[in-house]
């Protein structure tokens, strides 16, 4: 696949670097590039980034499903930053109706996250990544075993097709939770109530529950499957990006 651009180089250049430094190349090097925008560590994302460029461009999914506390959030965040561009993105209406009208609203539970995932989540992103040149994550390294291997630029693994690739920036690639909490307390970022709940890692709300003390962040998140397989394929072949 050719790029326009050294994808090498610049994987280079940002590896172990921070979060605002990694910002600031991505938005440096793309006009068309936004943020994925749903909890904690994203906020703090679009903190930093509208003190590098004012009118940053955000999105966030509305599965249909969260829970009324992450829409205060997303709204909370909305005015807290006018002159971010901020942009809701949503399920296709007929698909999510005939898997409802087969299989009703908790066939998850029976049959796996994946397909209801793939309509509310994955479907919209895939709608939606075909504007943009690059995408910012809040993923970390140390969320799950599945993002170990996290690079903090890659081509995305996921969405890139041979005419047209996609590069996901990942800022928060080397920093932990507490870390994440200390920017949101250092700078009052808003937050998601429910975070101090016991949610650490919140999704839609059959799907998450608070944690218990000393379990991984992610335990909360699809607690009836593996480990392995938590991820909603909004970040499918993580780590393997070239």
């Amino acid at each position: 696949m050719d790029l326009p651009f050294d994808l090498q180089r610049l994987q280079a250049e940002l590896a172990g670097n921070g979060p605002r430094a990694i910002l600031k190349a991505a938005l440096a090097a793309f006009d068309r590039i936004a943020i994925s925008f749903s909890g904690a560590e994203d906020v703090v994302l679009v903190d930093m980034a509208v003190k590098l460029k004012a009118e940053v461009s955000v999105f966030s999914l509305d599965t249909g499903r969260l829970h009324g506390e992450t829409y205060r959030f997303l709204e909370t965040v909305r005015e807290r930053y006018p002159s971010a561009r901020f942009e809701v993105l949503s399920p296709d209406s007929e698909e999510l109706g005939r898997m409802v009208k087969a299989k009703g609203l908790f066939s998850f539970y029976r049959e796996g996250h994946g397909e209801c995932c793939g309509i509310r989540k994955v479907g919209p992103l895939r709608r939606h990544l075909p504007t943009l040149d690059a995408w910012i994550t809040g993923q970390r390294r140390d969320q799950n075993p599945t993002r170990q291997a996290l690079a903090e630029v890659e081509l995305d693994p996921a969405f890139s097709t041979p005419d047209r690739p996609l590069i996901k920036f990942n800022p928060l690639a080397n920093w932990t939770s507490t870390q994440v909490w200390d920017y949101i307390e250092a700078f009052e970022v808003p937050h998601n109530p429910l975070h101090r709940q016991g949610y650490v890692s919140i999704g839609c709300e059959p799907c998450t529950r608070p944690i218990l003390p000393n379990q991984h962040e992610r335990e909360g998140r699809w607690w009836w499957e593996e480990a392995a397989k938590k991820e909603c394929g909004l970040h499918g072949g993580n780590g393997k990006g070239a």
